[in-house]
């Protein structure tokens, strides 16, 4: 069916689906400076204010095992506009938010939408395009997400200092309506629907197994690692996935099909996923926690500090997607690491008197890392998989980083915590002339100083599984090397 579009229809095609996905994106990444904001107007921990983050990707974590059954049972179409109205709903609830709950739920809501449209976007485009045009076409699509992140924390900021935070969400639905007249005029169907069949048995597994395992990395951070419930949680969670998968293996009606893991390309590039979405989502929470709670910066300049390195992550992404057609993905990657341990070593002594602009450098560093690595890396997962595998490989992949993300988060928040608690027992024990505010602000640089040290050795541990990739194959090598498979 697909061979029935034209060149307009796949651009239009792409240009509704992108304009979602960049609102979806942006409304996920809005409300990384407001934690600090929302920590004082609900009168709640960073533990607890980080389900704003962590929750949304607890949901994203949760569905997107069932996204390749919902893209074979249902269109396109319906899929998509489905995902705006669950973002509209969200954000309605969200605007309307009368305690920290309220907000919570309509995050969720919202995170519903999340979870099919990004797998939704990367399975249209192994339908449309050949392998050899995909980089520079997830460029280009690198740019409209990545963007959404540049201004999400600016833009928040502004909102935060000049406006209410209810505007962080009254300002993002007459966009959401936009998309979904557009959506409901021109959007087209790409592949073929079937009566597919849900196994019930396998959605709840995967739902406890994926849910449990977030929830206990997320709660580790305000009730302890040592607490039974987050020790029970976790290991049920690890349990109940692992019957999943032994699940999946025997059945031949697939929720998503693990043999993906068989090609050694999409295997490496799902690990170094996993590091990388950690340290991004890590940095998102942390660098802002830093900034407005050790050193009293404003949720704007917080926001202004982030967005010269996002903008030229932006505007890199199609230049990173042209030069990953040309020389392939360990070059993109060993390069965008080595800016990426620059950027994590900078930040390991943080002090009261680390400049702002020294902060904005060593953040334009980070992005830059970045921008060599976030679209190829899904690039050369994706084209490792024979095009009947694609749909499943495009819902593990985004399995897997909606996992990282949120137990990345929870971890380094938990490092962040532990650390900063410490460290305020012994300044206290110190100087017992210190005045709370000042205690305060100093445990959190400290804190914040040790978290990133975690952050490096991740860094370091993805360089190292970035020199196993293999060197781009021309000629008959790179047609025959999507059949090569584990032994």
């Amino acid at each position: 069916m697909e061979k029935e579009l034209t060149e307009i229809n796949k651009k239009v095609l792409l240009i509704v689906l992108i304009t979602g996905c960049f609102l979806s994106t942006l409304n996920q990444t809005l409300l990384n400076v407001a934690m600090s904001g929302f920590m004082d107007i609900f009168h709640v921990t960073a533990a607890t204010v980080q389900w704003l983050s962590t929750g949304f990707m607890l949901v994203n974590g949760v569905l997107v095992p069932i996204t390749a059954f919902l893209m074979k049972r249902f269109s396109t179409r319906q899929l998509f506009i489905s995902s705006m109205f669950f973002l509209l709903f969200g954000s309605v609830l969200c605007a309307c938010a009368i305690n920290f709950g309220m907000l919570l739920t309509g995050r969720m809501i919202q995170a519903i939408g999340a979870g099919i449209i990004l797998p939704l976007l990367m399975t249209v485009i192994l339908y449309l395009y050949p392998s050899e045009k995909r980089g520079s076409i997830m460029g280009t699509i690198g740019f409209a997400m990545i963007f959404a992140p540049a201004i999400a924390p600016t833009l928040s900021g502004f909102i935060i200092e000049y406006l209410s935070w209810r505007w962080l969400f009254i300002g993002l639905t007459p966009f959401v309506l936009v998309v979904i007249v557009l959506a409901f005029k021109y959007l087209m169907n790409v592949a073929e629907t079937t009566k597919a069949k849900l196994d019930i048995t396998r959605v709840i597994l995967s739902t406890i197994g994926f849910g449990s395992i977030l929830f206990g990395f997320s709660s580790a951070g305000s009730k302890g690692w040592e607490n039974p419930v987050v020790i029970t949680t976790i290991i049920v969670g690890i349990i109940v996935t692992t019957l999943f998968c032994l699940h999946q293996m025997k059945s031949n009606d697939l929720l998503l099909n693990l043999s993906v893991f068989k090609y050694k390309i999409f295997t490496l590039t799902s690990f170094i996923n996993v590091l990388i979405t950690m340290i991004m989502y890590a940095d998102l929470i942390l660098l802002p926690i830093y900034l407005q709670d050790g050193r009293g910066f404003t949720a704007f300049e917080a926001g202004l500090l982030l967005l010269p390195g996002a903008v030229i992550n932006a505007f890199l992404s199609p230049v990173t997607g042209r030069m990953y057609d040309k020389y392939g993905a360990k070059p993109l990657f060993v390069t965008g690491l080595l800016f990426i341990i620059i950027s994590m070593w900078g930040v390991i002594d943080l002090t009261e008197s680390t400049t702002y602009m020294y902060l904005m450098v060593r953040t334009c560093i980070l992005r830059i890392g970045l921008s060599f690595i976030t679209m190829p890396l899904n690039t050369a997962g994706l084209n490792a998989l024979p095009r009947e595998l694609g749909s499943h490989g495009s819902a593990v992949n985004n399995t897997v980083r909606q996992l990282a993300g949120a137990i990345g988060t929870a971890v380094v928040i938990t490092v962040y915590t532990v650390q900063a608690t410490s460290h305020a027992y012994q300044l206290s024990m110190e100087n017992e002339n210190i005045s709370a505010m000042q205690l305060e602000k100093l445990a959190s640089i400290l804190g914040s100083s040790n978290a990133y040290i975690f952050m490096l050795v991740l860094s370091f541990v993805a360089f190292i599984l970035a020199c196993f990739m293999p060197a781009k194959k021309t000629g008959k090598q790179k047609s025959t090397s999507k059949k090569t498979v584990m032994q």
